[in-house]
C-alpha cells in the first residue's frame, strides 16, 4: 500500500511509503559495516523541487539502531547525478532537538549513504540542504516514521510494488531521459505544416548596378558588411562609369545634360534682361528636363558626384543581406551589388496540405518554432490564403505576417508551424515528446516514485506548438517521462531483474 502526496510550485512533493524495501525490482539494501539492514519493511520517499529530484530508500527506522539511508539525487537541469556535499538536519515533531549528518561526497554517482541514529520515537522532519557544482537546494521531506522498537514496526508485506521498474542508475546513463509535470492549460484544436521564412512585401530590395563601371577600391573598405544596418538613401558603394556598349550612351547623356543646363543658364540671363523671348526660356526648360530624365534613366535614378562618379544607395532601411563587390572590379550593369532586407516584420509562408485546405480560413492563426529551437512564435494577422492547390507539392499557400523586433527571426529559415482552427480548450496539458503509439493507442509512461513507473493509455483532445491535451488517462500534478519514453516501455517488456540492481 503506498501513499502520495504532492505540493506544488517551490517545492512540488511527491512521496511513496512502500510496505516492505524487500522490492528486487526497485529497492536497495545491503549491510555496511553497523548500518542497519531492513527489519519489518521501510520505505521510498520521492520529493521534487523546481531543480533536484531526491529519491530516498530506508529500512524500517527504530529507535536506537544505526538506519542506512539511500539517498538518491538527480540535477533535473540534465537529469544527471549530483555531486558535491550533502548536510541532513532531523528535527522532531513533537517537539526536542534534532540532529545533523553530512557527508561530503557520494559513494557513488548520485548515491550518498548516510546512517542516522534516532534518539527517540515519533514523526520526523528532515531537511536536506545540497551543496554542489551543479545545484544548490534546499530539499524538505515532511515525515519520517520513526518506531521505539523492532516490535512496533507494522507487518511485513512481501508483494512487490506494481509498476515498471527502471532503477535511477539506468535513468542517469539514458540519453535525452527527462520528466515533467502534467500541468493545467489551454490547447486550441488545428493541424500542424511546414513552412519558411520569407521578407515582407516592400521590405526586400536587390540593389544592382545601374550602368557598367568600376568598383572603386577605397569606397569598398567603407562599405556595409553582412548583417550591418543601413538608412534609407544611405550610400553603400561608388561606382565609376566605363564606356561599353551602354556607356556610350551614359558619355552622351552627360554631355547632353551639361549643354542644357548651360543653355538654360544662358536663357535665364537674356530674358532677365528681356534680350529674349519668353518661348526660348521655356524651350531650355525643357530640354533641361528631358536631359535629366534621360541621364536618370540610364543610372537607376541615381545622381552623379561632382567627379562624375555613381554613388550606389540603398532604396531601403535595414539590414545587408549580402554583397557581392570586389575592389577594382568591372561590373555590367544588373550586375547584383548588394541585397538589404528589413526584417522587424517578416512573413511565413506556409505550405498547407491539400486534406486540411478547407478547414483554413482568413481567421486562421498561426504559431510556429525554427528549427533547432524550442522558442514558440505567433503570427500577428493573416495576410492571404491561396486558393489555388500547387498541383505538384498538393499544398495550399498560406501567408501570414509576424513581428521581429529583437531580430532573433531569420530570413530563410524554416519552421514548423501549427494552424488553430477552432477554440482553444483547457485541460491537462503535456508535452506531445511524451506520447507513444502502442497497439494503436497512444499512451504516456507517468513515473509514480523514484524508480517507479505506470503505463497509461491515453484519450487525446487538440495539438498545438507541441503540446497536446489530455481528456483521460493523466492528471494535472502526475510526473510524467517526456524524454526516451520508450526506453520505458522496453524496461516494462523485459522480465528480467537488473542483474546486481543498484550499484552500491
Amino acid at each position: 500500500m503506498n501513499l502520495s502526496l504532492r505540493a506544488v510550485p517551490q517545492g512540488a512533493i511527491a512521496f511513496s511509503l512502500g510496505a516492505t524495501l524487500a522490492l528486487a525490482i526497485v529497492g536497495c539494501s545491503e549491510p555496511d559495516g553497523e548500518d542497519r539492514e531492513p527489519t519489518a519493511g521501510g520505505g521510498s520517499i520521492t520529493v521534487w523541487t523546481d531543480r533536484t529530484e531526491l529519491f530516498l530508500e530506508h529500512p524500517e527506522l527504530v529507535v536506537g539502531a544505526p538506519a542506512k539511508l539511500l539517498v538518491h539525487l538527480t540535477a533535473l537541469s540534465d537529469f544527471s547525478p549530483v555531486s558535491g556535499q550533502i548536510t541532513l538536519r532531523f528535527e522532531p515533531l513533537e517537539g526536542g532537538e534534532g540532529f545533523e549528518l553530512a557527508q561530503e561526497a557520494p559513494r557513488s554517482p548520485g548515491i550518498y549513504g548516510p546512517a542516522p541514529v534516532f534518539p527517540r520515537p515519533g514523526p520526523w522532519k528532515l531537511r536536506l540542504n545540497v551543496e554542489s557544482p551543479q545545484i544548490q537546494d534546499v530539499i524538505e521531506v515532511a515525515e519520517l516514521r520513526v518506531r521505539a522498537s523492532d516490535a512496533d514496526a507494522p507487518p511485513r508485506d512481501d508483494e512487490p510494488d506494481e509498476g515498471i521498474a527502471f532503477l535511477k542508475e539506468q535513468q542517469w546513463k539514458t540519453p535525452g531521459f527527462q520528466t515533467a509535470f502534467a500541468e493545467l492549460g489551454e490547447v486550441a484544436s488545428g493541424f500542424d505544416a511546414p513552412g519558411e521564412v520569407v521578407p515582407a512585401a516592400g521590405r526586400y530590395a536587390e540593389v544592382t548596378a545601374p550602368i557598367p563601371g568600376l568598383v572603386e577600391a577605397e569606397g569598398v573598405g567603407d562599405s556595409p558588411a553582412p548583417g550591418e544596418e543601413v538608412g534609407q538613401g544611405e550610400i553603400l558603394a561608388v561606382l565609376t562609369p566605363t564606356l561599353g556598349e551602354s556607356g556610350s550612351a551614359f558619355a552622351a547623356a552627360r554631355a547632353e545634360l551639361r549643354a542644357a543646363e548651360q543653355e538654360f543658364e544662358r536663357a535665364d540671363r537674356l530674358l532677365a534682361v528681356e534680350a529674349i523671348p519668353e518661348r526660348r526660356m521655356e524651350e531650355a526648360r525643357i530640354r533641361l528636363a528631358a536631359a535629366r530624365e534621360a541621364l536618370s534613366g540610364l543610372t537607376g535614378g541615381a545622381s552623379l558626384s561632382l567627379a562624375g562618379r555613381l554613388p550606389i544607395r540603398s532604396p531601403i532601411a535595414g539590414v545587408v543581406a549580402r554583397r557581392e563587390l570586389t575592389p577594382g572590379s568591372r561590373v555590367e550593369a544588373g550586375s547584383l551589388l548588394f541585397a538589404v532586407v528589413d526584417p522587424s516584420v517578416l512573413w511565413l509562408r506556409v505550405h498547407v496540405p491539400a486534406t486540411q485546405a478547407s478547414s483554413l480560413t482568413p481567421a486562421s492563426q498561426a504559431s510556429f518554432r525554427l528549427e533547432g529551437t524550442e522558442r514558440t512564435y505567433d503570427s500577428v494577422r493573416t495576410i492571404a490564403v491561396g486558393s489555388v492547390v500547387e498541383p505538384a507539392s498538393r499544398t495550399l499557400p498560406a501567408l501570414f505576417e509576424v513581428e521581429n523586433p529583437d531580430r532573433s527571426i531569420k530570413v530563410g529559415a524554416h519552421a514548423r508551424v501549427f494552424l488553430r482552427t477552432g477554440d482553444a480548450e483547457r485541460g491537462v496539458a503535456i508535452p506531445d515528446s511524451a506520447l507513444l503509439e502502442e497497439d494503436g493507442r497512444p499512451v504516456a509512461y507517468v513515473q509514480a516514485g523514484g524508480e517507479r513507473f505506470e503505463r497509461r493509455e491515453l484519450t487525446l483532445g487538440p495539438r498545438e506548438g507541441g503540446r497536446v491535451l489530455v481528456r483521460e488517462g493523466i492528471r494535472a500534478g502526475e510526473r510524467l517521462v517526456t524524454g526516451a519514453p520508450y526506453q520505458i516501455r522496453l524496461a516494462s517488456l523485459s522480465t528480467n531483474v537488473p542483474a546486481h540492481g543498484h550499484e552500491h
